[in-house]
């Protein structure tokens, strides 16, 4: 697993690099600004595990997604507020983190 470190001062990424990252990332997407996905775990708990996971590695890199809970299902949306409520870096390499965290979950 790898930690993300924070950014200083984040410049929001161009249009061209979202698209890049939402190849990459397919079941991520971009919802009014902001980079969106939902996972859904076999078992509550195990969604709960997972918000845990990321809890930690967002703590690390002081930049926190939003988290809704629903039953098994767990949606993540990150966007920059200090780069004008912007995707940044910071959003693509937590969210990849957050792709990481939830296969090693199994």
């Amino acid at each position: 697993m790898v930690y993300v470190v924070p950014m200083a001062n984040p410049v929001p990424l161009s249009d061209d690099d979202v698209k890049k990252f939402l190849a990459a990332h397919p079941l991520w997407a971009v919802d009014h600004d902001a980079l969106v996905r939902t996972y859904e775990a076999p078992r509550f708990l195990r969604g709960i595990d997972f918000v845990e996971r990321v809890a930690k590695v967002a703590d690390v890199a002081d930049h926190h997604p939003d988290i809704d809970i629903r039953w098994k299902k767990v949606t993540l949306r990150f966007v920059t507020h200090d780069a004008g409520n912007k995707i940044t870096a910071l959003d693509t390499r937590l969210a990849a983190e957050c792709d990481l965290i939830f296969a090693a979950l199994g």
